[in-house]
Order: structure tokens, then C-alpha cells, then sequence
């Protein structure tokens, strides 16, 4: 089981974010999500497992591939990371204007 604190880290760095992000623009090929955000496939692979053991993420098996899609929670919490990015983004811009 996860401590709170591995959540913290699993979810405070960037790829995991990406990858997040990624998924939540439709279901995904693991091979996609890596070219998509710049990682490696076995680190890809690795983060989508533990997503998974969270619920956050579901595997569909079509052919010889698995498709990735976010599960219901998924979906909130790529929704409200994105939520985070867009405020960080604004608050970034307000300080800027400041200077």
C-alpha cells in the first residue's frame, strides 16, 4: 500500500503529470504516451502499473496491443491536475505583468 507520501511523489513530477494529461485526450497505446511525453517505454509502463493498482487507469487487451484509458477517477484527478497547471499558468503571468 501507498503511504500518502509516495502519492505526494508519484504525482509532484512532471511525467506522471504528462501522462495524465495525455490520457485524458482519449485512450492511449502505451507507445503513445511514451513518444508523447518524452519518457521512456519501461518508465511508461511502470507508471500506467501503478496507476493502476490506484484505479486510476484501465488496460484493454485488442490484438496483440493494451489500450489505456482513465477510469472515473482518472478523470477527475487528470481534470483537476490540469486545473492546478492553468492556475500555476495564470498566477505565473500576473506575476510577470508585476515586474
Amino acid at each position: 500500500m501507498m503511504t500518502d507520501t509516495s502519492l505526494a511523489r508519484l504525482f509532484l513530477r512532471f511525467k506522471p503529470v504528462k501522462i495524465m494529461l495525455s490520457l485524458k485526450k482519449g485512450p492511449r497505446y502505451a507507445t503513445q504516451i511514451s513518444k508523447e511525453v518524452d519518457c521512456t517505454y519501461s518508465h511508461t509502463v511502470k507508471l500506467l502499473e501503478n496507476f493502476k493498482k490506484l484505479g486510476l487507469v484501465g488496460f484493454k487487451k485488442q490484438g496483440r496491443v493494451k489500450i489505456i484509458e482513465l477510469t472515473k477517477d482518472g478523470e477527475d484527478l487528470a481534470h483537476s491536475i490540469e486545473g492546478v497547471l492553468m492556475k500555476l499558468s495564470r498566477i505565473k503571468e500576473e506575476s510577470e505583468k508585476k515586474k
